[in-house]
């Protein structure tokens, strides 16, 4: 599947609600870290590096999400295919 530039923002967007729905918070933060899923004090929360180009927020947002175990959740079927071909390039 070829995802244009344009479409990474919206996919971003439904991935956030995503991670949402699964008790989830994403945060955008600056500094010198790749970013990932992690757990504070019993809060699951994303950290995804601010600066980094839109298509490594979605790779990180995907490998975050598989992290949290979406395989056992419905998915949108173009959703499912966007986390699974994001992680396989990664």
């Amino acid at each position: 599947m070829k995802i244009k530039e344009k479409e990474f923002e919206n996919i971003l967007q439904d991935l956030k609600q995503l991670a949402s729905q699964m008790g989830a918070k994403v945060r955008f933060e600056v500094g010198d870290f790749k970013g990932g899923y992690c757990i504070i004090k019993e809060d699951k929360i994303i950290v995804i590096n601010k600066i980094s180009p839109l298509q490594k927020k979605v790779m990180i947002l995907t490998s975050a999400l598989k992290d949290l175990g979406i395989e056992e959740i419905f998915l949108p079927p173009k959703l499912r295919e966007i986390i699974e071909e994001m992680n396989d390039n990664s």
